[in-house]
């Protein structure tokens, strides 16, 4: 649930770059020990900046739940990432979005009534009780409850494998955990990380949830392995191997890293792969002088960039791609949120309520054991 408050006057975007900050700080400073803002990778520097901690989205929500003292968490991501922070935050704790129009499309690409019809037609044909669901953390509060319902867990683009390596082991009774997994909403972290399990694509099929049955036979349901669900990022999919070709013709010794919600090809054609932690560590560990091409967010990728000026580093996407709803949390949404907590109004509080917190909890905490 959202507590929707008023919109942001007008006036914060006809305030200067410099006034902004001013009253950022000002306004940090009045809050004191009370106040923490967190800043996902992808955020704009004019927001960045002001962070007290950044970092991936499961990561800052588990800083915030450290912080117990912080009774005001602003979180600069998006939506499912605030909705995640509420839920292992304490009752105490208020999480507070500044633009509620921060949304992420991959997480509305798996509806919460399109996953129980899913579910329902599944059970139709075949025994549901083997099948296990897996949701990335990009996924709504609710679609987190379904699978804390039905026994699955969360995963992250970190911890994939593992989550879906626990899927299948033995339970406590020697029987494995499941003989399917549906996975969603993302389809290729799903199918990059199957196979890096050795899996083969002829053990996975596409949920379409336009379709009923996802579009698949019911042979397809009952033999494959891996049901996929038809989503994916709007920004890594931007990345193609033609990228990846040129700049490795146009930098000698050239490296290329990407992120695995690309696709399978752009995936295959780096030289790694990995979590937004993941790409920061191999920048670091890469020695001066070296050419990496990164298929991620370009605020990330020109962060690093002014981080190691000693390295070329580049977005391969040579038309920049950054996540636009990421981008709406910006210095006058900032300012404006934290001048109203110093005046006592909270705004844009995102609150997870009842069941869906507690079914959600089980599956952050069920993939926490897990890993």
């Amino acid at each position: 649930m959202i507590k929707i408050s008023a919109s942001m006057p007008a006036s914060y975007r006809e305030t200067s770059p410099d006034d902004l900050d001013q009253r950022i700080q000002r306004a940090k400073a009045t809050l004191g020990e009370r106040l923490l803002i967190l800043g996902h990778h992808y955020q704009m520097d004019e927001v960045m900046k002001f962070a007290d901690a950044a970092g991936d989205s499961f990561g800052l929500s588990r800083i915030a739940a450290e912080r117990s003292d912080a009774d005001l968490v602003v979180f600069c991501g998006v939506h499912f990432m605030a909705e995640s922070a509420d839920i292992l935050t304490g009752p105490h704790q208020r999480v507070i979005l500044p633009d509620l129009a921060a949304g992420c499309s991959m997480a509305d690409m798996a509806d919460i009534d399109q996953v129980e019809a899913a579910w329902s037609d599944l059970s139709q044909v075949v025994d549901t009780e083997r099948v296990m669901p897996i949701t990335y953390m990009n996924s709504t509060a609710a679609i987190k409850a379904f699978v804390g319902r039905h026994g699955g867990a969360v995963c992250t683009s970190s911890n994939a494998r593992a989550v879906l390596e626990w899927a299948f082991a033995n339970d406590e009774a020697g029987r494995p955990r499941s003989d399917k997994v549906l996975f969603f909403p993302d389809q290729h972290l799903g199918r990059n990380t199957a196979l890096t399990m050795g899996y083969e694509t002829s053990e996975m099929s596409l949920w379409d949830p336009a379709h009923r049955n996802g579009g698949l036979s019911e042979r397809e349901m009952k033999e494959s392995t891996f049901l996929l669900w038809k989503g994916h990022c709007s920004v890594h999919m931007r990345f193609t191997t033609e990228q990846i070709e040129e700049f490795r013709r146009t930098h000698e010794n050239a490296l290329v890293v990407v992120h695995p919600e690309c696709s399978q090809e752009v995936v295959g054609a780096a030289d790694a792969s990995g979590s937004t932690d993941f790409i920061i560590r191999y920048v670091e560990a890469t020695p001066p002088g070296s050419s990496i091409g990164i298929g991620t967010e370009v605020h990330l990728v020109k962060r690093l960039a002014d981080t190691y000026p000693d390295r070329t580093i580049v977005c391969l996407d040579s038309e920049v791609c950054p996540c636009i709803t990421m981008s709406r949390i910006d210095a006058p949404h900032l300012a404006w949120v934290l001048e109203e907590a110093v005046e006592g109004r909270i705004r844009n509080q995102i609150t997870v309520e009842g069941e869906t917190q507690a079914w959600a909890k089980v599956a952050l905490e069920r993939m926490l054991a897990i890993t």
